[in-house]
């Protein structure tokens, strides 16, 4: 076929053509995104693996971590980010790993509240399961035992506002997940304020950037049904909110 044939058939099928190349496109922007995430995953695991290779002496122990895993963040994807991304960055580190995998809303408070003593305590999730955490944490009549213990944080969930205070604020989920991981390894700290909210008769609860109730955590909920609105997603999700609560006062 000459060039004048090949643009010839083009023209005469612009339409095939046109998908054809934006199908193209994205599967190659979709397979380039792919082979970074794996190099993202290379690189950790090859600083976690020096951390694996220090030789301790005979009367120290491997390191605990106990993790409280929520697998409904992030619309269900969140147990796989975690295998994926963050458990080969601990075990290369020879961290000895408990994984706690919460059923329901509410039950990392419970967990908190029976958890045994552990060398670091990793929240992986989003920022509901660090509330509950945080929250059964300092119910504990017994907290001054766990106050140098500290509490890691892999950004798991859909919206992660402790991100930014973290220093993670790439738009990568790979690489927020493996630099989070590292960052517990290599000991980081951030001080953070912790905000309390105690009723007359009910215990007190717990959170570091805020708390949502009512409306506000309902329509939280819902954002990430409107994906394919973009950025207008969060105000299309308490537009509808509104358009709802309208029409139960009508009725």
């Amino acid at each position: 076929m000459t060039v004048i044939q090949l643009f010839r058939t083009l023209r005469n099928h612009w339409k095939k053509s046109t998908f054809a190349v934006c199908v193209l496109s994205y599967g190659s922007y979709w397979l380039y995104g792919k082979h970074c995430d794996s190099l993202l995953r290379r690189e950790a695991c090859l600083v976690a693996r020096e951390y694996g290779r220090q030789q301790i002496s005979p009367q120290e122990r491997l390191r605990k971590a106990t993790v409280i895993l929520n697998p409904a963040a992030c619309n269900g994807k969140a147990n796989n980010l975690f295998e994926k991304n963050a458990a080969p960055i601990l075990n290369l580190a020879g961290v000895e790993i408990t994984v706690v995998k919460t059923d329901y809303e509410g039950q990392g408070k419970k967990l908190l509240e029976l958890m045994e003593e552990t060398d670091m305590l990793i929240v992986a999730g989003g920022d509901g399961t660090l509330q509950e955490v945080i929250t059964g944490l300092l119910r504990r009549t017994d907290q001054d035992t766990f106050s140098n213990t500290p509490i890691g944080f892999i950004p798991l969930g859909s919206h992660n506002s402790l991100s930014p205070s973290l220093h993670l604020l790439s738009d990568n989920k790979v690489k927020d997940i493996t630099s989070a991981t590292l960052s517990i390894l290599k000991g980081e700290t951030v001080p953070l304020d912790v905000l309390q909210i105690k009723g007359e008769k009910e215990q007190p609860v717990f959170a570091l950037m805020g708390l949502r109730w009512g409306a506000f955590r309902d329509v939280a909920a819902t954002i990430s049904k409107y994906w394919y609105l973009g950025p207008l997603k969060t105000n299309a999700a308490h537009w509808f909110s509104t358009l709802r609560v309208r029409q139960y006062v009508k009725l």
